[in-house]
């Protein structure tokens, strides 16, 4: 597949499907010397998986990473201290699919000969032929997904380096939108949500914080746990720690299940969601990613501007739209309102507004980098729709068995945040390799 390349100062490439043996990121352009390990790359990856939640997928997938290649296995000298230390060359990200069962399987077989509305399954269906991997969709399916979270830790671990911060959230969900906050605001309760999750997650405290899976030990080590952990998924997830949404609130000040900053808003969103998911239909929404600390000048003109990147993230399954600051609304506005005016105060440039969402000419100006993206209700519903027989062209009715997310939004913005890091990276390096250049230059 053409299409499963992205970048080019930092490329990441994936594979896998729903239903192969596993999926798999592999990230080019990552510096040597950074400590990598599987544990802070499941603390993103928890917050994207199936079956955390009542608005999730009954999937229960762990999504527990298993990093293969791309870190030294040894000191490079007897007490260099570079173990498990990032080695320059590429780094492999497994993601083992582990709740992978024959019922599940033949659910997905008794109803492949039916394209779903909405889905790739007829689409794909008609490009790849008979052997079209249609158990769960394949690489259509939203668990591809898990390899961008993957790819995207790194990428974000990187920025945070030079100050770069990339944070997401639930800003709309089945009609109910969340009001506009300041950023230092979003990304303070975005990290007391992800500290949250992690802290309540029975894998992350059954697996890491326990101990069972280090950085010490060796690739079949590591399989070796995870062959025990696909017998224990059931028990593992029932070592839970109970706490109700009042008790979760008073101590982390978040919502339980999503990640949008007003905690009141979040609980609107729930119900209105449960609501829709009960007549047997889903919902969308529209989630905002924000980057801060990025230096002014990063994009480069015509073919790779900035915001044309970050709009690759249609890439991104359900996700029909993606708009840059003010977006859409600025067809409704002057020139006079839409215009980001600007301003000195000593030796800091500051603008009126952002409507610009902190992007101008394809180049990044200093201000918050804003972009929301519109998720579509999930395809997959409990509601008899039209379809055809993909073989024989017969019309039909599908009402779907299979599981699915009664909305998706709630999984998608760590994905749009990690996304959004990848891209930001991959400019940054070129950024950084341009200013070297100039400097050479400069009188």
């Amino acid at each position: 597949m053409q299409g499963c390349h992205i970048g080019r100062n930092f490329q990441v490439s994936v594979a896998g499907g729903s239903y192969q043996d596993g999926l798999t990121a592999m990230v080019h352009g990552a510096p040597a010397g950074m400590l990598l390990n599987e544990q802070e790359i499941y603390g993103d990856l928890l917050l994207r998986k199936p079956g955390a939640d009542e608005l999730s997928s009954p999937r229960k997938e762990p999504d527990i990473p298993v990093l293969y290649t791309g870190l030294n296995a040894a000191d490079t000298i007897e007490g260099a201290g570079n173990k498990n230390h990032t080695n320059g060359t590429p780094i492999s990200i497994l993601i083992p699919n582990l709740d992978r069962h024959f019922i599940h399987i033949k659910q997905y077989q008794d109803t492949n000969r039916t394209p779903r509305p909405g889905h790739a399954s007829y689409a794909s269906f008609a490009k790849y032929g008979p052997d079209d991997d249609a158990i769960g969709a394949g690489i259509f399916s939203g668990r591809y997904t898990s390899t961008i979270v993957a790819a995207g830790f790194v990428a974000k671990k990187i920025l945070k380096r030079f100050g770069i911060e990339v944070f997401s959230f639930i800003k709309e969900a089945a009609g109910v939108a969340c009001g506009e906050m300041d950023s230092k605001t979003v990304f303070e309760y975005t990290e007391r949500y992800k500290q949250m999750r992690h802290n309540l997650d029975p894998f992350y405290q059954e697996i890491f914080v326990k101990g069972r899976l280090t950085p010490e030990m060796r690739f079949v080590q590591k399989i070796a746990v995870l062959a025990e952990v696909e017998g224990e998924i059931d028990a593992i997830r029932g070592m839970a720690l109970k706490m109700s949404r009042d008790e979760i609130l008073e101590k982390y000040g978040v919502h339980p299940v999503l990640a949008c900053p007003d905690p009141k808003v979040a609980e609107e969103m729930l119900v209105k969601c449960n609501e829709i998911t009960a007549t047997g239909d889903s919902s969308g929404g529209i989630v905002e990613v924000r980057v801060t600390g990025v230096p002014i000048g990063l994009g480069e003109p015509v073919f790779y501007k900035l915001d044309a990147e970050l709009g690759r993230m249609l890439g991104i399954g359900a996700v029909k739209g993606v708009e840059v600051g003010a977006g859409f609304a600025v067809k409704d506005m002057t020139g006079h309102q839409s215009n980001d005016q600007l301003h000195s105060e000593g030796d800091t440039v500051v603008f009126d507004s952002n409507n610009a969402g902190g992007i101008t000419g394809g180049l990044s100006n200093g201000q918050d980098i804003v972009v929301k993206l519109a998720v579509k209700p999930t395809p997959t519903i409990d509601k008899p729709q039209h379809t055809i027989d993909k073989y024989t062209l017969e019309n039909t009715d599908l009402a779907a068995i299979t599981r699915r997310d009664p909305t998706i939004v709630g999984r998608i913005w760590p994905v749009a945040e990690n996304y959004t890091a990848m891209v930001i990276l991959d400019h940054l390096m070129a950024y950084l390799g341009y200013e070297q250049l100039k400097a050479k230059f400069a009188k």
